[in-house]
């Protein structure tokens, strides 16, 4: 029996300074999809949340709010999704960094404040250095994501959050060390790791600020188990993300996305997201007959 899918694209506004990269890894994988036989009926976000979707399999690229809350909708009612819209939600920076820090996964010091009250004493035990991140959502623009060198510089920003309506923040002290970008499928053996430097490979261009990597030797399977870690904590199967290798050789996690670009290794990246689908979308169909069958 032919699977059908439901392939949700990522809207243009949500992958700020990677639209083309991110149509063509979604293209990509719905290619390898479809050459295993799946029928795949692709929407815009946009078609998703006015008319939603029949198929019993979602696979996604969402990021609208509206929509990450219909997909997880759509999971109540028993669909596969792909990733979860609770995966994506948990993404955000507030929620990842309490998911993170609570489950043992190696993040910088990190501080969750609003955006309309001082900073608490607890600052002054951190670094001077912070990077300051919007706590409600993904980062969507350059000022999403704001390195400040001392407390004035902080309230600053804080401030201009919360006129832009923005609640709370995170702040994690910024970390010393080479600056590493990766990108994995859970339940996969696909791992890939890159000095962003090196290719000239940013969003915003906040990756400068740690300057080019000096070659710190790292553990690459710990890192792989620690990313892996960190999805299943989060609720995704496809993501990416950034890390610091210290002088010491520790690793940890300052950011984790939810289906990124995969941009510098695409071709094989797809290949192994399509598979993941796959394979769970056999899973969940023979789970699904076999309720059905004993019903």
């Amino acid at each position: 029996m032919m699977i059908e899918m439901a392939g949700i694209r990522r809207g243009s506004r949500y992958s700020p300074n990677h639209v083309g990269n991110d149509a063509a890894i979604f293209n990509l994988t719905v290619e390898y999809l479809k050459q295993k036989g799946c029928l795949v009926k692709e929407y815009t976000e946009q078609e998703f949340l006015e008319s939603g979707v029949r198929e019993d399999i979602i696979f996604d690229m969402v990021r609208d709010k509206n929509a990450i809350q219909k997909l997880k909708q759509e999971e109540e009612k028993g669909k596969l999704v792909i990733n979860s819209g609770y995966g994506i939600d948990n993404c955000t920076r507030e929620k990842m960094t309490r998911l993170l820090v609570s489950n043992g996964i190696p993040h910088p010091k990190s501080l969750i404040v609003k955006t309309n009250e001082p900073l608490p004493v607890d600052t002054e035990n951190m670094a001077m250095r912070f990077w300051i991140k919007r706590g409600d959502f993904h980062a969507i623009h350059r000022e999403d994501v704001t390195y400040t060198r001392n407390i004035e510089d902080a309230e600053t920003v804080l401030n201009e959050y919360a006129l832009r309506g923005i609640g709370t923040a995170v702040l994690n002290e910024h970390l010393i060390g080479d600056l590493i970008k990766f990108y994995g499928v859970a339940g996969t053996d696909f791992f890939y790791w890159f000095y962003p430097n090196d290719l000239n490979h940013s969003k915003f261009g906040w990756e400068k600020i740690n300057g080019q990597a000096t070659g710190i030797p790292f553990d690459l399977d710990h890192l792989k188990s620690l990313c892996d870690e960190a999805a299943k904590v989060l609720g995704i199967y496809v993501y990416g993300g950034d890390c610091v290798v210290d002088s010491d050789s520790a690793i940890k996690i300052i950011d984790f996305n939810d289906w990124p670009s995969f941009a510098p290794c695409r071709s094989d990246a797809a290949v192994h997201i399509a598979q993941c689908i796959y394979d769970q979308a056999i899973f969940h169909r023979e789970r699904k007959y076999s309720i059905s069958y004993k019903g």
